[in-house]
């Protein structure tokens, strides 16, 4: 696995990169300082995942996970923060950074790439419990007027909840090819188009 990290603190950076590769699964191919690098360096290295601090001088890790999200929407960022600061985990869901991390949970930062990297969302148990205390709800949603089904609604509050595809299939007795296609068909009828945005909407709509 191919990452780039950014961060303005030299020391963190050289930890995570030294860390990071010790464990013999992932190559640094570039570190960067501050946004403008993060964009730069993603556009010249196209790594599997850009690691990214947020509070950064000039342009932050947002920023630069906005910019890079509209040019390529597949990339896969994870965003690592010293901080639990409400507006940038609203910011970086909407912006769809794959992961949000607290940089104090070093432990969790390889195991996270590693989902990442195989498609997953990760965002620390701190962030996930404070999700549906930063959206308002719209109560009375009339999910039927979108054609979803219980066993639909069901899936979404359990993806709502953080649970992967293996976590559902097993909780509801189905294989995960079938937790996939009731996905995509679910993403189709509220036009969404990916797991954490449904996870918003979910909350928004609850």
């Amino acid at each position: 696995m191919n990452i780039v990290i950014t961060d303005d603190d030299i020391l963190v950076t050289n930890a995570l990169k030294a860390i990071l590769e010790a464990s013999g699964k992932i190559t640094v191919s570039a570190t960067g300082t501050d946004g403008n690098d993060a964009v730069k360096l993603y556009e010249k290295y196209m790594p599997d995942i850009l690691l990214t601090d947020i509070q950064m001088k000039d342009v932050s890790g947002l920023e630069a996970t906005r910019i890079i999200l509209e040019k390529h929407p597949d990339a896969k960022i994870l965003l690592l923060t010293t901080f639990l600061d409400d507006e940038y985990i609203i910011q970086a869901l909407k912006f769809g950074a794959k992961g949000y991390l607290l940089k104090q949970d070093y432990e969790s930062i390889l195991p996270a790439l590693d989902a990442i990297n195989s498609g997953q969302n990760v965002f620390g148990s701190e962030i996930i419990s404070k999700i549906p205390n930063l959206i308002n709800p719209s109560p009375k949603f009339d999910y039927e007027a979108y054609d979803i089904s219980e066993r639909e609604l069901d899936i979404i509050r359990l993806v709502a909840n953080g649970s992967s595809n293996k976590e559902i299939a097993e909780k509801l007795f189905l294989s995960e090819g079938t937790i996939r296609n009731y996905l995509s068909n679910i993403l189709d009828k509220l036009d969404l188009s990916n797991r954490t945005q449904l996870a918003i909407f979910y909350y928004k709509h609850k």
